[in-house]
């Protein structure tokens, strides 16, 4: 049985503008920068806004402006703050001056791996990997390939969030009960600690790319 869902009448409001630039922006994304690192090393070492606002003389107004990006501190204040958490000062620019990586791969270039639990003639190819970084967010794009060979049934079963994005032939494609009719240009978002995988191989060779995304300590 094919069950094709419908997508949701109400569209849920994206949290992040995609098309938002920082260009031109620098003072305000080094504010919330700092504002990020001064949260986490209080609450690293569990002292609440209060406390922290008696052991600086800073007013908790202030320190909640700070921590929310909202305010430029001064060097005085940042070295207040550094004081009084036991932390260098440099220490608040740390995710301001970490490097943001790219990955380009060119056609054809990707590296062929063998995933767990992966089946006859499944080729996965990995289209980039960065590995650690500030958003705590680990992505693995792949593009699958599967051809008249290629075994059919479910077998993945991981932690994560999965996106499927159909681009070549047919697949019913079982998420848990459900079993959904992919074809070209057909996208399937889902949580992967769910059984998933083709279940019958319609039209071939089949192609999608399959991004997952996991957090870093996972």
């Amino acid at each position: 049985m094919n069950i094709k869902e419908e997508l949701p009448t109400v569209v849920p409001k994206l949290t992040q503008d995609p098309h938002r630039t920082r260009e031109g922006d620098r003072e305000k994304v080094l504010e919330v920068a700092i504002g990020r690192e001064v949260r986490a090393f209080r609450r690293q070492q569990e002292i609440t806004v209060a406390e922290l606002a008696g052991l600086t003389g800073l007013s908790i107004g202030m320190l909640s402006k700070i921590e929310n990006g909202n305010t430029s501190p001064s060097l005085t204040t940042l070295q207040t703050l550094a004081n009084a958490l036991s932390v260098p000062l440099t220490s608040f620019f740390r995710r301001f001056e970490e490097k943001r990586q790219a990955v380009h791969t060119k056609s054809g270039e990707g590296v062929e791996t063998a995933r767990e639990g992966t089946r006859a003639n499944h080729q996965y190819r990995l289209l980039g990997h960065i590995g650690s970084n500030a958003s705590g967010v680990i992505v693995e794009p792949y593009l699958i390939t599967l051809d008249a060979e290629s075994d059919i049934f479910p077998t993945f079963q991981h932690g994560g969030i999965e996106t499927i994005y159909m681009l070549e032939g047919e697949v019913d494609y079982r998420h848990g009960d459900h079993v959904h009719a992919l074809e070209p240009g057909d996208t399937l978002f889902f949580d992967a600690d769910a059984p998933h995988g083709p279940e019958k191989l319609k039209t071939l060779p089949a192609k999608y790319i399959s991004i997952i995304s996991y957090p870093q300590n996972a």
